[in-house]
């Protein structure tokens, strides 16, 4: 079983293990349907690992002619539209078939340095269908090295204004983002909270970059040999190492190292994290960080899983069972 920790910040209970998955997720988590799979592969142990290791190089290394474990096609019943905000390239996805006034908006990772792939719709997707959101609209923010701190951020803020301008409630808004838009979802929430612009109605992080600090004594480097996505030998290990979009900036400042940032007031927080990943450690430290500032706060570890598994791993029970964990979180914060 996962282990799940649900933070009431309020009342400053903190549930583990079997009750709070019980209390947190309600019955029927762990086999809810999505629309195009009823269950997902089950594996434990050296299989699971193994399966894990070979689904992800042929991701991040593939063989000539070998076909890419995610692939995306725009859905039958969704348009895809590109467009401009202010010089700031953006991607809508729109279905007239869910009936809901929900919409997400997408902040991709790949360490500030990869830019928007087909994976990230592919997820956006799949986040949308299980969520009932009518929209998704991604942002290919500015990368680094040629672009730093606060480039991503500012081409964050203009869409998210966008959104608000075209009539979209701001409580009607999912903020996602994995690994690096992870961060960036959490300093977008900050900068809105400086700023006086309304809160979207909650965020949901997968695997978030928390702590630009490479610290030798956490998990960057217990679960260095585990993780098979960000750990030692992949593509992206050295742009946590060394982050070029820290530009002249601290690694411990709080505008990037949310770790040490103030979340009060920010709205309800979903952090999904793999129980294998180098982020364990600081995952940790984020959510007990929010919640000590007040902010309602469901931090879950999926055991034996990678950095950012839900977005390479689309056919395991893990990553129905994280999407379905966002869509009762969801519901549970926000109107259909």
């Amino acid at each position: 079983m996962n282990e799940v920790v649900v933070v009431k910040a309020r009342s400053g209970i903190i549930l583990s293990g079997a009750m709070a998955f019980c209390l947190a997720l309600g019955a029927g988590f762990a086999h809810a349907a999505l629309p195009d799979q009823q269950h997902g592969l089950q594996l434990s142990g050296a299989e699971k690992q193994a399966y894990i290791s070979e689904e992800v190089r042929k991701f991040l290394a593939p063989l000539p002619g070998e076909t890419l474990p995610v692939t995306f096609h725009v859905p039958a019943g969704w348009k895809l539209e590109t467009f401009s905000v202010n010089g700031v390239h953006t991607e809508r996805l729109q279905t007239d078939a869910h009936n809901s006034s929900r919409v997400i908006l997408q902040l991709h990772g790949g360490g500030y340095v990869d830019g928007l792939s087909d994976v990230y719709r592919a997820i956006g997707v799949r986040q949308a269908s299980i969520t009932k959101a009518k929209e998704i609209y991604f942002v290919d923010y500015r990368l680094a090295p040629q672009y730093v701190y606060p480039a991503a951020l500012d081409d964050a803020t203009t869409v998210y204004k966008e959104l608000l301008d075209r009539g979209i409630p701001a409580k009607n808004i999912i903020l996602s983002g994995d690994s690096a838009g992870g961060n960036l979802a959490l300093a977008l929430a900050l900068r809105l909270k400086e700023t006086g612009i309304p809160q979207p109605g909650c965020i949901v992080v997968a695997s978030p970059w928390a702590d630009f600090e490479h610290r030798e004594d956490t998990t960057r480097t217990t679960n260095a040999a585990k993780d098979q996505v960000l750990g030692n030998g992949t593509p992206l290990n050295g742009a946590v190492q060394h982050p070029a979009y820290a530009g002249k900036l601290s690694l411990n400042d709080p505008r990037l190292s949310l770790i040490h940032a103030d979340f009060s007031g920010l709205p309800p927080l979903l952090i999904q994290t793999g129980g294998h990943e180098i982020f364990l450690a600081e995952n940790n430290k984020l959510a007990e960080k929010a919640a000590n500032d007040g902010v309602e706060v469901t931090h879950t570890v999926y055991a034996g899983m990678p950095h950012d598994f839900a977005l390479l791993l689309p056919q395991m029970e893990e990553t129905l069972d994280f999407l379905a964990e966002q869509r009762d979180f969801i519901c549970r914060y926000m109107e259909s």
